[in-house]
């Protein structure tokens, strides 16, 4: 298996701000993205990944997002097992991208 490619926040947060149109899946639990989610991003909590795979196109670039970036990336594991080369993992998560916004 290939080595998942990884995207620190700041990075994430200037192609936002530069206009980029992303495709955003955000891999946390209801009750965690109630507290707040990227703008744009796709809500798939991550054990409905595997019955929602048509919503995730294997042709684009994707970047998924949890808490802490350990679930997102084990999302992109599991779609590159299943064909998905272009999934990307937001490290640090949503933990590390409230903290650079303060």
């Amino acid at each position: 298996m290939n080595p998942i490619p990884q995207i620190e926040p700041a990075e994430l947060r200037q192609r936002l701000q530069a206009g980029e149109l992303l495709n955003l899946i955000d891999v946390r639990e209801d009750e965690e993205v109630a507290a707040g989610m990227i703008p744009g991003a796709k809500h798939i909590p991550m054990n409905q990944i595997p019955a929602r795979l048509e919503e995730i196109d294997p042709d684009q670039e994707v970047i998924f997002i949890c808490r802490s970036g350990y679930r997102s990336e084990r999302v992109c594991e599991y779609l590159q097992q299943h064909g998905y080369d272009n999934c990307i993992n937001m490290t640090g998560g949503m933990l590390q991208w409230w903290h650079e916004e303060e």
